[in-house]
């Protein structure tokens, strides 16, 4: 069962509070600072970010999964699995045309 964790928009704006993640190339606000568990994503260079297109050009909706293996099943993966620390595993899929984030949390 998916949870509904947040909601990555693409700006070009410089958000307060955004970090810098180098690995991913994109600055990146803390969305449960949020009250609309909003994420604003800015790239400074789309190019150099590895996340797919589909997330670059138009966001993504995030859920976390009590198994990110049994979420994955069946379904068109376009990143990850990706391993960001002990706790937390992401991946990106696409539905409906757009990209869904999903978050395991160990």
């Amino acid at each position: 069962m998916r949870t509904f964790n947040h909601v990555g928009i693409i700006t070009n704006e410089n958000q307060e509070g955004a970090m810098f993640n180098e690995g991913l190339n994109v600055w990146l606000t803390d969305y449960s600072k949020s009250p609309n568990k909003i994420e604003f994503l800015k790239f400074d260079d789309p190019a150099k970010s590895c996340l797919p297109e589909l997330v670059k050009s138009n966001g993504h909706i995030a859920y976390t999964v009590p198994s990110l293996d049994e979420a994955l099943k069946d379904a068109k993966v376009i990143f990850g699995p990706a391993v960001c620390d002990e706790h937390l595993t992401i991946a990106f899929i696409e539905e409906e045309g757009i990209a869904i984030e999903l978050i395991e949390i160990k």
